[in-house]
C-alpha cells in the first residue's frame, strides 16, 4: 500500500470510528445476525435431535469403543470436524475475496449439506452430511466475527456482538421447540428430527436473499487499496445517520498513516509480534470449547442420564434454552463497562461452579434453574471472546487468524464428543461437570494472566 492509500485508509477508519451508534448501523449487525441465527440453530439441532437419533436406532448414546461412528459421540464430532475444516482452510478466503463474499456463499454451503443430512438413513452417510454442514458454518462463523469487528466504531464493539449473540442464539430455544413437537413424532411418516433440519434450511434460504443487501467491509477494501468502494460506503452511512439522528457527524481524527504488506500467511502468526497472542487463543479456544460444548451439545443426553424420560428432556431443555439469548442482551448494558478479558474469566468461573452444583441436582425445577444459569454465563463467555479474539489482530489478516485460532476450538469440541460420552459410561453426569470444571479452570489462567485490554481501543492500536 502506498503512502496516498496508507493516508486514505487511515481516514476511513477515523470516519468509522466517529460514527454514533444509531440506527444505520444496528441495521448491518441485525442482518448479519439473521443468517447467523441458522447457524447457530444449525450448530445446536445436534443436542435437541440427539434423543432422535437414539431412539430411531441410527446411534448408541455411549459405544464400547472410545472413537466409534455407531456413538452419538460420533455425530457431534463429524459437525466439529467441518467446523475445524471451515475455520481453518475456508475462513481465511475472507482476507483474499472479502467477507460479504464468504458468509453469503457460506449459508447456503451448510444449508444445501443440512437439507442432504435429513435425507440420509444410514449414521455413515449422516456424518458425512454433518461433516460438509460444519464446514460451511466454519467459514460463515469466521467471517461474521470479522466483519462485525471491521463495521462498528470503536467503542461499541462490546455491545455489538453482544447483540448479535442475543440475535444468533434466540434460534437455541426456538430449535430446543422444534425439537419438542417434532423428535417424539413422526409427520408424514418421516422421523421428526429430519423435519427439525428441513424447517431451518427454508429460512436460512429466504435470509441469503436478506443478506445480498449488506455492503462489503469499509475497512477491509480500504486495506486492499480499494479507497473508492469504501468511501461510497462510509458515506452512504455518514448521510443516513444524519438523516435518522438530524444532528452533525464529529469530525474524525484520522490515525497517522501505516503502510501495511497485502499478504499474510499462517507462519506470521507464530512469528514474535503475534506469537504471545497467537498461543494464548489456541490454548484458550481449545479448553473453553470443551467447557462450552461439553454442556451445550448435550443437555438433553444430560438430563436423559439423570433419570428424566425423553419428552421431559427436551421440554426442559426449551426452558434452559431461553436463557441463551437473554444473556447477551443483559450484557449490553455492561459490555463496554467491564474489561473484556473480565468478562471471559468471570464467565468462565462461573461455568465451573454452576456446572459442579448442576451435576449434584435430582430436583427437576433445581436442575431447570442451574440450567438456565449455565447457560446464561456460557453465552456471556461466547461473546466476549468472539469480540475480544478479532480485536487482537490487524484487518489484513483477521479472518485468516480468527480462523487458526477458532480451528483449535473446533478440535477440542470435536473430541469433547468422545470425551463427554466416556466420562458419561464410567463416571456419569457428576464426572462430565468434572472435566468442563477443569476446562474452565485453565481458560481463567490463561486470559487472566496473558490477555491485554482491549475496551474501546480503536483496532489498529489494539493490533499494534
Amino acid at each position: 500500500m502506498d503512502t496516498d492509500n496508507a493516508s486514505a485508509a487511515a481516514m476511513i477508519n477515523a470516519r468509522l470510528d466517529r460514527l454514533p451508534m444509531s440506527w444505520p448501523i444496528w441495521k448491518l449487525v441485525l442482518m448479519v445476525a439473521l443468517g447467523a441465527w441458522f447457524e447457530i440453530y444449525d450448530v445446536f439441532f445436534t443436542a435437541y435431535i440427539g434423543p432422535g437419533l437414539v431412539r430411531s436406532g441410527t446411534f448408541t448414546t455411549s459405544t464400547v469403543n472410545f472413537f466409534s461412528f455407531a456413538g452419538l459421540g460420533a455425530f457431534v464430532a463429524a459437525m466439529f470436524a467441518g467446523l475445524f475444516v471451515g475455520t481453518l482452510v475456508f475462513g481465511q478466503l475472507a482476507d483474499r475475496f472479502g467477507r460479504r463474499v464468504v458468509f453469503t456463499g457460506a449459508l447456503l454451503w451448510y444449508t444445501a449439506a443440512a437439507a442432504l443430512l435429513a435425507c440420509q438413513h444410514s449414521a455413515e452417510w449422516i456424518i458425512f452430511f454433518r461433516f460438509l454442514a460444519g464446514i460451511g458454518a466454519g467459514a460463515e462463523i469466521v467471517t461474521i466475527d470479522s466483519y462485525t469487528t471491521e463495521l462498528v466504531p470503536a467503542n461499541s464493539r462490546g455491545k455489538s456482538f453482544a447483540f448479535l449473540q442475543a440475535i444468533q442464539f434466540s434460534a437455541v430455544p426456538t430449535v430446543a421447540l422444534v425439537a419438542w413437537y417434532f423428535v417424539p413424532t413422526a409427520p408424514l411418516g418421516f422421523d421428526g428430527w429430519r423435519w427439525v433440519i428441513w424447517i431451518g434450511c427454508l429460512g436460512a434460504t429466504a435470509v441469503w436473499f436478506i443478506r445480498l443487501g449488506l455492503p462489503e467491509s469499509p475497512r477491509w477494501l480500504a486495506q486492499r487499496g480499494r479507497i473508492g468502494e469504501a468511501d461510497a460506503i462510509i458515506s452512504r452511512l455518514e448521510y443516513e445517520i444524519v438523516a435518522q439522528t438530524g444532528a452533525p457527524l464529529a469530525e474524525p481524527q484520522p490515525y497517522p498513516p501505516v503502510a501495511q504488506e497485502q499478504n499474510a500467511s499462517f507462519a506470521e502468526l507464530l512469528q514474535s509480534r503475534y506469537r504471545g497472542r497467537t498461543i494464548m487463543m489456541l490454548v484458550f479456544n481449545f479448553f473453553q470449547s470443551i467447557g462450552y460444548y461439553g454442556f451445550a451439545s448435550w443437555v438433553p443426553t444430560l438430563l436423559i442420564a439423570k433419570g428424566i424420560n425423553v419428552t421431559q428432556s427436551l421440554l426442559y431443555s426449551f426452558v434452559i434454552a431461553i436463557a441463551n439469548p437473554i444473556g447477551p442482551m443483559l450484557s449490553m448494558s455492561f459490555a463496554e463497562r467491564i474489561e473484556r478479558k473480565w468478562i471471559v474469566v468471570g464467565s468462565a468461573s462461573a461455568i465451573a461452579v454452576i456446572g459442579i452444583i448442576f451435576s449434584r441436582q435430582e430436583d427437576a425445577a433445581l436442575i431447570v434453574a442451574l440450567g438456565a444459569a449455565l447457560a446464561l454465563a456460557s453465552n456471556c463467555l461466547t461473546f466476549s471472546y468472539r469480540a475480544y479474539q478479532a480485536e487482537l489482530f490487524p484487518t489484513r489478516m483477521r479472518s485468516r487468524a480468527i480462523g487458526a485460532v477458532y480451528s483449535v476450538s473446533r478440535v477440542g469440541a470435536m473430541f469433547s464428543g468422545f470425551l463427554i460420552a466416556f466420562c458419561l459410561r464410567d463416571y456419569g453426569v457428576t464426572g462430565v461437570f468434572t472435566l468442563i470444571a477443569g476446562a474452565m479452570a485453565i481458560v481463567v489462567v490463561t486470559i487472566g494472566v496473558f490477555g491485554p485490554r482491549t475496551n474501546g481501543l480503536k483496532l489498529e492500536a489494539v493490533s499494534a
